[in-house]
């Protein structure tokens, strides 16, 4: 794991809660990279609390299929990814972040495309930086602040898990080819959509956006097999 994820966990009564987002948003952001084992001890002093409620975060990641335990050293990993599973996880995103889209847009407000819009520069900042942490930060707070707005808690959840999955190798794929390499994103044509309140709009654009950048990460998985 690079970097630090300790964070303020003084109030004991959220501390399994706060435990389990600190290691959430680090796999969702990559920052606990595919392949490399770690320990519960090793995440508790990360975020400086017991491996008790890391016990508890990790095993409701491994039901998440984010996490997996290798049986014979205890140690956790991020489970391998397969062009199979990529594609699985493809197909599933197409199906959902595109309709979360789709149901926020009639309700889109002024606020909503300025928050968007703002978050945007922050990611083309990190583009021009070739901050890929920076981007993944940015990317994944755009797509999600579109999402959180279609009042559709089960598509959300979904969307959520799925992005736990994906995360860690989207910025090992995203860090090979460096920020100059990713596919220019349609984040332009999202927001113009929610502005117009029109959820094929919307919806299409979603839905190329995921497309461009899975097939970046499918050639990239094709060539490492």
């Amino acid at each position: 794991m690079t970097g630090r994820l300790r964070r303020s966990l003084a109030d004991s009564t959220a501390v399994h809660d706060q435990v389990y987002d600190a290691i959430r948003q680090a796999l969702i952001i990559g920052r606990i990279a595919p392949g490399v084992g770690v320990s519960l001890r090793s995440l508790a002093a990360d975020l400086g609390v017991s491996p008790m409620p890391v016990r508890d975060a990790v095993r409701r990641l491994v039901a998440e299929r984010a996490l997996a335990i290798n049986p014979a050293n205890k140690r956790l990993s991020v489970p391998s990814l397969s062009a199979e599973r990529l594609s699985q996880l493809a197909q599933a995103r197409l199906w959902i972040e595109p309709e979360l889209a789709a149901r926020t847009a009639p309700s889109a407000d002024t606020a909503l495309i300025r928050t968007l819009q703002g978050i945007d520069a922050r990611l083309d900042a990190a583009l021009a930086a070739g901050d890929v942490d920076g981007y993944m930060i940015a990317n994944h707070a755009f797509h999600f602040t579109i999402y959180e707005r279609a009042g559709a808690e089960v598509l959300l959840s979904m969307a959520g898990g799925l992005w736990l999955q994906i995360g860690p190798f989207m910025r090992v794929v995203f860090g090979r080819v460096g920020t100059g390499s990713l596919p220019a994103d349609r984040h332009a044509e999202a927001m113009a959509a929610l502005k117009a309140r029109d959820p094929d709009a919307a919806r299409a654009a979603i839905a190329a956006d995921l497309s461009e950048g899975m097939d970046k990460m499918r050639l990239a998985v094709e060539a490492e097999a």
